[in-house]
């Protein structure tokens, strides 16, 4: 093969490796078989902006977005199917729908792209017909908008998406043809049934609940639902060299001769540049490579993950979801009775905070990590 020809592969290979992928491997129709019909109950009013999201089980999904600052309202129904009218059990028959939250939400409250920053938290974008415990035609995932000028909106930011993500991000992105609001004892489900069924994780969904009543009661501690963003230059300008550059280029730094290798104390370790707390003392263990280790972060919807190729070795790189920061590397070589897996963490990237210190430094709700 000559080199104009292997070059060729490559960069197509890098295109179809990195490009999101309008997936609807769920369907086998296409948006003109289907029926244009929307049954709803809410409607945006004016200056008011709509969207409907599909991230698998729509309890979750409904009890996530009612929860976002900037959101109005939001009711639960099934969009893009091939019949008219479906009922829950033709639903989960394979009816083609996907189970969907309508969100009627304020521009100048929340954007966009900010929302769905939210939503993307909630799922795994590269996962078909599978979210959580799921599987199924109406688990997949998928963006349907009613505003054309939302579709370069949505696009924009799924190719953003995609570059947090080795494998294809399958969440699609059409036009919604039809919503059928589901039946009564779907809406607002999880606030009827506090206990049940749940897969979007409950620490993003209690982060927004705070976010919200703080900005009604702005002058209550709501320590842990702080919003927990990426750093501005005055919080960077603060970190030590080495943390700036392991956080911020991936550097990685020396092994034993760092902070938190052999620290025994029980607390727990929060993203430096953010205070986001992201492992426990209970999940560290002494695995001998040099460096902090963990079986389990607090909340793996927190991280990102991504392939890492450099130094000609094939690893996945963790990084903290909120602020973009480097941790480290995770491998498959952790102890078999914590789950089998090794966070291995760069002290520079983490703050510890003892348990006894934690309610004055502000994280006393996170205290129930010590339950056992």
């Amino acid at each position: 093969m000559s080199v104009l020809a292997v070059v060729a592969a490559i960069a197509i290979g890098s295109y179809l490796a990195f490009t999101p992928k309008n997936i609807s491997a769920s369907k086998s129709f296409n948006l003109e078989d289907m029926p244009a019909e929307i049954v709803q109950q809410n409607h945006k009013g004016k200056d008011e902006a709509e969207i409907y999201l599909a991230g698998g089980c729509f309890w979750g999904t409904e009890f996530l977005m009612r929860n976002v600052p900037g959101v109005i309202s939001v009711e639960v129904g099934y969009s893009n199917g091939s019949t008219r009218n479906p009922t829950y059990h033709d639903v989960c028959n394979n009816s083609g729908h996907a189970e969907s939250a309508h969100v009627i939400y304020n521009p100048d409250g929340i954007t966009l792209p900010r929302l769905l920053d939210i939503y993307y938290q909630s799922i795994d974008p590269t996962f078909v017909n599978h979210q959580g415990n799921d599987h199924g035609v109406q688990y997949r995932t998928g963006i349907y908008f009613s505003n054309p000028a939302d579709e370069k909106i949505i696009k924009n930011s799924l190719s953003n998406l995609q570059s947090s993500f080795f494998n294809p991000v399958v969440v699609e992105c059409e036009p919604i043809k039809n919503f059928y609001r589901a039946e009564e004892e779907h809406q607002e489900y999880l606030y009827k049934n506090p206990n049940g069924y749940c897969h979007v994780s409950r620490s993003l969904i209690d982060e927004q609940a705070k976010i919200n009543a703080a900005r009604e009661f702005p002058n209550k501690d709501f320590s842990r639902g702080a919003t927990y963003g990426k750093p501005n230059k005055k919080v960077l300008d603060k970190l030590s060299d080495l943390q700036r550059s392991v956080t911020q280029e991936a550097a990685t730094e020396p092994p034993y001769k760092n902070e938190y290798n052999d620290e025994s104390r029980e607390g727990i370790y929060v993203d430096v540049t953010n205070g986001q707390p992201l492992f426990v003392s209970t999940d560290k263990f002494d695995s001998g490579c040099g460096w902090p280790a963990f079986s389990k972060p607090i909340d793996k919807n927190l991280l990102v993950e991504r392939k890492d190729l450099s130094f000609g070795m094939e690893r996945i790189e963790i990084r903290a979801k909120a602020s973009g920061a480097h941790l480290g590397h995770v491998f498959d070589d952790g102890p078999a009775d914590k789950g089998g897996l090794r966070y291995c963490i760069n002290s520079a990237s983490l703050r510890f905070i003892s348990r006894d210190k934690m309610p004055e430094e502000g994280y006393g709700d996170w205290l129930d990590l010590f339950k056992h």
